[in-house]
């Protein structure tokens, strides 16, 4: 049976970690607002450049660009996005866990898999199960911005213009709401317009459209845009979904915390009323003895 000094220096410890857990989730709080007021600022532009592809897609060819060609599926890229940071709950092992069935369920399919990682925490796990990390991205989630984004689309568009991919996933956790995050499976190239899920809009046959300056200078440029902002995007999904389940995570924390220092009280006032006792029988026991 613990001491009541034992006692005190566990209530004592069990106190600052309810301390850090509570700042922590306040913490993460407001992260979440800021990173969910970034993600509903871009969500229009992104939602307007899935529908401009969309209704491209009704009216070009496949052969009208390289981004929309599709071929066996030989050599493919998978870019994970998990955090940089943990205590986050389940939220990172999720997302490597799904990257390690992706790869593994697609070993028949794909002649090779290159791995792409965004966030510390997916590097980790994946080197930790003897995977082969081709691309780390370790400094795009600090300050997430469109430029970041951008540079790592034409890395990926290039490489699959030049035949050296033949398509390019993406795997993030897709903000709910604080409590909820869905892994989402998303392929980046080649550019199915028709799976985009958008509506379309209504198009007559016999409409002809003039593209200015050419059809192909205006795919050349939205293309390769859609590339950009799905991976801009995904980063920002999957950050607010980071501080969501860290808020969620310390939130139990801080519960589990409190029931633990009223258990550890109660055993204390327990212990310490039983030594009281103790000691006013030994003192009656003692007068008694004098008599």
């Amino acid at each position: 049976m613990a001491t009541l000094k034992e006692l005190k220096k566990r209530i004592v410890a069990v106190t600052k970690t309810h301390q850090i857990t509570k700042a922590m989730k306040m913490v993460a709080a407001a992260k979440l607002r800021r990173a969910q007021a970034n993600m509903e600022r871009a969500k229009p532009y992104a939602n307007g450049v899935r529908q401009v592809i969309a209704d491209l897609g009704m009216r070009v060819n496949r052969d009208a660009h390289p981004l929309l060609a599709v071929r066996p599926q030989k050599h493919a890229m998978v870019i994970v996005v998990t955090s940089d940071r943990g205590l986050c709950g389940a939220f990172n092992a999720n997302i490597s866990k799904r990257a390690e069935r992706y790869i593994k369920d697609n070993e028949g399919g794909h002649e090779q898999i290159d791995l792409a990682v965004i966030g510390k925490k997916g590097r980790e796990y994946l080197r930790f199960h003897n995977y082969r990390i081709n691309r780390e991205y370790m400094d795009v989630l600090t300050e997430p911005t469109m430029e970041r984004a951008s540079e790592i689309g034409a890395e990926i568009v290039s490489r699959y213009i030049d035949n050296g991919l033949d398509a390019a996933y993406i795997i993030y956790n897709e903000f709910k709401n604080a409590a909820k995050q869905d892994i989402v499976v998303e392929r980046l190239l080649p550019i199915l317009p028709e799976e985009m899920g958008v509506e379309l809009r209504p198009v007559e046959d016999t409409r002809e459209f003039l593209y200015e300056p050419s059809m192909a200078q205006v795919l050349e440029a939205i293309l390769p845009l859609y590339v950009n902002v799905r991976l801009y995007f995904a980063v920002l999904e999957s950050l607010a979904a980071e501080m969501g389940a860290r808020m969620t995570a310390m939130d139990a924390a801080t519960t589990n915390a409190e029931d633990m220092i009223t258990r550890l009280t109660m055993q204390y006032n327990r212990t310490r009323q039983a030594a009281i006792t103790t000691e006013l029988m030994e003192i009656v026991a003692g007068a008694e003895a004098l008599k």
